[in-house]
């Protein structure tokens, strides 16, 4: 989030009923009941069970049934309704209600970058070992998809797996057949939205009640994650080359859960449960919000059910950052993914009339647009109201910005949204400028008129030409598309940050992968910098976000998935996680900003698809241990059924299991005021060579000395399994401040040859509180 004009960046909560509301007002609560409800009484189905309850609850005037929004089955047991409060307070009280939850409203999280990760299609590499990913099925929740895009070409495709059991459905300008071998199913869940949104579409907008995407963002996230090939793929020129998903023979579904006015939790719950039923192998999800704990967060509670079934659930990390505990989407059994950025840029230098140089880009194809060059005078309008730095539209006076380049302040409205203002107001060129937020974080956009982005050093720069001169000018040139020439990946400023705020315990995000300026499908609806004015039309476009990054890592479960269709979830995301890289291209520290990246940023590093497929060893986690992992956080026994839907004794798993940890893949120590000394114990399984021999390498955190016993595991079969135990004694005098930091990692390599290194990194807390 925060890093693209199509998405926003935040999280807003529906409001519960006020005091001043009239008491019949309704509104979406999901409701979850206890699953022994359903054995012990007479019902011959959920959905007659479930409506029981709101027999009980509603006056007998009113058919209860038009009340009822969804009866989930899979993801959750129980229902979403609209109730008013006093109907609220009268189903509380009913027996085997577990919990009651107001509906919440999340919002999006938002070619080159199969090749910046290592795969290749003309070498016998990753790619070919995992089949393409042929034979899996990634579901995807987002703003559906435009099925004629030729990203969800199914040419070569191999038939739809025999385990499919979802559907086509059909809606507005869509039909059964605009499903294919490559997007084999495809649903829509519109009843939160619906009840919500008093408004209707805004008329900028065509909102299409289908599965068709009428925003973008689906058909971008779905094509990164499964795509098909699609050579000659181009934003107006720029960025061209073969466009392709991480797994391009995977099968692709459709949920679309997010409109107009953003995503909502009953609609998103409904739609994991009928991917849960419908026999996906991946969720990917680029949407969420700020973290809550987990016990009301219903994507954690919902994929918690998957993974159970056995599918690997994958979240955008949020784009929040880098504000420390802006991570979202925590939960153990997600993956949660930040975002990188690529070799891959679009240079757009401003050359400033005083000879200076300023380094921008832009995915304008200035460079094949005749006029586009041309030196202009430069305003930066400041006088009058502070809307008009910010560009915001009709802030800009005509007659001040009328054939000039205009200077624009990012932040409050969309980078290219600023632009249409500029051309509205009579301007002909823009500068947009990086403030103290943003940095150098550089974001590109297919602009509606000759622009660049320039860094927050730069801009100091030009407004510093501007005041010092009465006629300032500049020009931009415009430079095409160049690869290879710049350190990467690195962190993306706007990327969700560590500590995970309601479980420091485990280390969050996960991992990082490509998130900043990636191009993939996009609808015909639209032009590519998604403003309503703009009528150009291509198949691709750009667009940055960690929504961007997550379906990268789909992509790579559904490779690893194709490759070992045993695995677990569990096992799938320790394979990403402990191969990851922690260096940049030409091997010096992955960097955030101007200073080396973090655990709190990068998580166990950047993605590498090559060596996840084979990553030698595995941490893995049956569904039971993230129980007992819950029950060691403090959670009560009715908030662990919340998320679980498992009846259990907190106080009888923590006495059977004295000094558990999960078994994570990451390490996270938290020494709290007056505790020097903690143990972990992991356990690994041997997926590499039958007779391997693993030697610990050990870089430990600062002011913390590690023990670990044994130092050599020593495998003499396939599928064994290993334990060991880590001892992390603080050697830190005195804690001053309320919270220090300090990292390290854990590595076994196998000794005989190299060749697998698998890789914990050690996040160490003190808290003086």
């Amino acid at each position: 989030m925060g890093a693209t004009p199509h998405l926003l960046f935040s999280i807003i909560f529906l409001s519960l009923s006020s005091v001043s509301l009239q008491e019949n007002t309704l509104r979406t609560y999901i409701v979850q009941l206890h699953s022994q409800g359903m054995v012990s009484s007479l019902f011959t189905t959920k959905l007659n069970w479930h409506m029981s309850f709101l027999e009980q609850t509603i006056s007998s005037e009113e058919d209860p049934s038009t009340r009822l929004l969804y009866s989930y089955y899979s993801a959750m047991e129980g229902f979403a309704a609209q109730l008013s409060e006093s109907e609220l307070e009268s189903l509380r009280k009913l027996p085997g209600v577990v919990a009651i939850r107001a509906d919440q409203r999340l919002q999006l999280h938002t070619t080159y970058s199969y090749k910046f990760l290592g795969l290749n299609p003309t070498t016998e590499n990753a790619w070919y070992k995992a089949g393409f990913g042929r034979g899996t099925i990634i579901g995807v929740l987002d703003t559906g998809v435009w099925p004629e895009s030729p990203s969800f070409s199914d040419h070569g495709m191999p038939p739809v797996p025999k385990k499919w059991r979802g559907i086509c459905q059909e809606g507005q300008n869509f039909n059964s057949s605009s499903c294919n071998r490559k997007l084999i199913g495809a649903r829509y869940f519109i009843r939160g939205h619906r009840v919500a949104s008093t408004s209707v579409s805004p008329d900028s907008v065509m909102e299409y009640v289908s599965p068709r995407d009428s925003h973008g963002h689906g058909s971008h996230t779905t094509s990164t994650a499964g795509g098909a090939s699609v050579t000659m793929a181009n934003v107006l020129g720029n960025g061209a080359g073969v466009a392709r998903g991480i797994a391009p023979f995977s099968h692709v579904a459709a949920y679309k859960v997010c409109w107009y006015s953003g995503c909502y939790s009953s609609d998103i719950l409904a739609a994991m449960d009928a991917a849960i039923l419908d026999g996906v192998d991946i969720l990917s999800l680029s949407l969420g919000g700020f973290p809550i704990p987990l016990f009301a967060d219903s994507i954690a509670i919902g994929s918690f059910r998957a993974m159970e079934h056995g599918v690997s659930v994958i979240c955008a990390a949020g784009n929040n950052g880098p504000i420390e505990s802006s991570v979202a989407n925590e939960a153990p059994w997600i993956a949660t993914i930040g975002a990188s950025t690529m070799d891959r840029r679009f240079p757009a230098t401003v050359q400033m009339g005083n000879g200076e140089i300023l380094y921008g880009e832009s995915l304008y194809p200035g460079n094949r647009i005749l006029g586009s060059e041309k030196e202009l005078q430069l305003v930066y309008v400041t006088s009058g109201e502070q809307a008009s730095r910010f560009c915001l539209r009709g802030s800009l006076p005509r007659a001040q910005v009328r054939g000039k380049l205009v200077v624009c302040d990012r932040g409050v409205n969309g980078r290219s949204e600023k632009g249409q203002a500029v051309k509205e107001a009579g301007g002909l060129a823009m500068v947009l400028t990086n403030t103290e937020l943003n940095l150098e974080e550089d974001s590109v956009d297919v602009h509606v008129l000759p622009a660049t982005l320039v860094g927050f050093d730069e801009s100091i720069r030009l407004k510093t030409y501007i005041n010092s001169t009465r006629r300032p000018v500049g020009r931009i040139v415009f430079g095409g598309t160049v690869i290879g020439k710049s350190e990467a990946p690195g962190v993306a400023q706007f990327s969700g940050r560590g500590p995970s705020f309601s479980n420091p315990s485990i280390l969050k995000p996960d991992v990082i992968a490509p998130g900043v300026n990636i191009i993939a499908a996009w609808p015909q609806n639209l032009g590519p910098s998604g403003l309503p004015e703009d009528s150009r039309r291509v198949n691709f476009t750009v667009m940055s976000g960690t929504s961007m990054a997550c379906p990268h890592v789909s992509g790579i479960a559904a490779l690893i998935r194709s490759a070992h269709p045993r695995w677990s979830p569990a096992a799938i995301k320790s394979a990403i996680m402990t191969t990851a890289d922690v260096t940049d291209h030409s091997g010096k520290p992955i960097m955030d900003g101007d200073k080396p990246a973090g655990v709190f940023a990068v998580g166990a590093g950047h993605v590498n698809p090559g060596r996840a497929l084979d990553p030698g060893l595995v941490y893995d986690i049956r569904p039971d241990e993230y129980v007992t992992h819950l029950c060691t956080l403090g959670y009560t026994n009715s908030e662990v059924f919340s998320i679980t839907h498992k009846n259990v004794s907190c106080r009888q798993i923590l006495l059977m299991n004295t000094g558990f940890s999960l078994n994570y893949p990451s390490i996270s120590v938290i020494f709290k005021h007056g505790v020097r000394r903690k143990m972990i114990k992991r356990q690994v399984t041997n997926v590499g060579c039958p007779n391997s021999i693993y030697s610990l390498e050990m870089d430990a955190p600062q002011d913390v000395r590690v023990r670990v016993k044994p130092r050599r595991l020593v495998f003499t079969g396939k599928n064994q399994v290993l334990s060991y135990r880590a001892w992390f004694i603080s050697r830190k005098r005195a804690v001053t401040e309320s919270m220090s930091y300090a990292q390290g990692h854990l590595t076994w390599v196998d000794a005989q040859n190299g060749l697998y290194r698998v890789r914990s990194p050690i996040s160490v807390t003190w808290k003086n509180k």
